[in-house]
C-alpha cells in the first residue's frame, strides 16, 4: 500500500499517473524555515519529516510518500500569499524574470525503514503579463493556495513562458524522479508513465532520457 502524505489534490491527480493504489494520510508538522536554512535543505527536511510523521495503523508493508514544493526567486522561499494584495506583489515580482521551483521527495518503506529522498529543481521563466491580467487572475482567487501566487497548469492565466526541467514539478510532484524512487522500492507502475504525463498535460519533456543517463552513470 502507497500512502501519499499530501492533502493537495494536485499531487494526488498526479499520482494517478503512475497507476498504483494509494490512500491519503497526512501529519502536522512544523513548517517554519530554520535559521540559515537553504531553499533545498528546507524542502528535503520537510519533506522527510513529513514521512517519518505517518505511522499507519495497517499491518503488513506501507510505503509513505512524502513530498515538499517551494517557489525560490533569489534565494527567497515564496509561501502561499496570505491575501489579494501578497498576492498581486508576488506575481509583479516574478513577472518578466526567472525563478526556481524546487521539490524535495521522501519515500519510506515501514517495514524495512528504508528511506529514499531526492530533490527535483526547475527552472521557470515567467511571461511579461499585463497588471489587468494579474488582477483579473486574482480575483478569480486561484493563486490564494499556491506558492508563489500562480498555477502553471492555468490556461486562462498561462503564466509561464518557458521551463528548464520538470513540469510535474512545478505542479507540485515531479514523476520522473518519483517513478525512479519507486523502482529503488521494487514498487510497480506502468509503463511509460512519463509519456503518459506528458500526452496529459501538451508539453515536450526533455528530463527523462537525462535522468536516465544520470542513473546509468551513477550505478557504474
Amino acid at each position: 500500500m502507497l500512502i501519499l502524505a499530501s492533502s493537495s489534490p494536485r499531487r494526488q491527480q498526479l499520482l494517478t499517473f503512475l497507476g498504483v493504489r494509494f490512500r491519503v494520510l497526512t501529519a502536522e508538522i512544523d513548517e517554519r524555515v530554520l535559521p540559515g536554512e537553504t531553499p533545498k535543505e528546507y524542502v528535503s527536511r520537510l519533506a522527510i519529516s513529513k514521512s517519518q510523521a505517518i505511522n499507519p495503523s495497517s499491518a503488513g508493508r506501507c510505503v509513505i510518500l512524502a513530498a515538499d514544493t517551494a517557489v525560490v526567486d533569489e534565494n527567497q522561499i515564496l509561501g502561499k500569499p496570505v491575501d489579494s494584495l501578497q498576492a498581486l506583489n508576488m506575481l509583479r515580482k516574478l513577472r518578466a524574470r526567472t525563478h526556481y521551483v524546487i521539490t524535495g521527495l521522501s519515500v519510506r518503506d515501514t517495514m524495512t525503514e528504508e528511506a529514499i529522498t531526492d530533490l527535483c529543481v526547475t527552472e521557470v521563466r515567467m511571461r511579461s503579463y499585463h497588471e489587468s491580467e494579474i488582477r483579473d487572475y486574482v480575483a478569480s482567487g486561484d493563486p490564494l493556495d499556491k506558492a508563489g501566487a500562480y498555477a502553471i497548469q492555468n490556461s486562462g492565466f498561462n503564466p509561464v513562458q518557458k521551463i528548464s526541467g520538470c513540469y510535474t514539478n512545478v505542479v507540485g510532484l515531479p514523476l520522473c524522479h518519483l517513478t525512479e524512487l519507486l523502482k529503488q522500492l521494487e514498487i510497480n507502475h506502468r509503463e511509460h508513465t512519463t509519456r503518459g504525463c506528458r500526452t496529459s498535460h501538451g508539453y515536450s519533456c526533455q528530463l527523462v532520457e537525462k535522468i536516465q543517463e544520470f542513473r546509468i552513470s551513477a550505478v557504474d
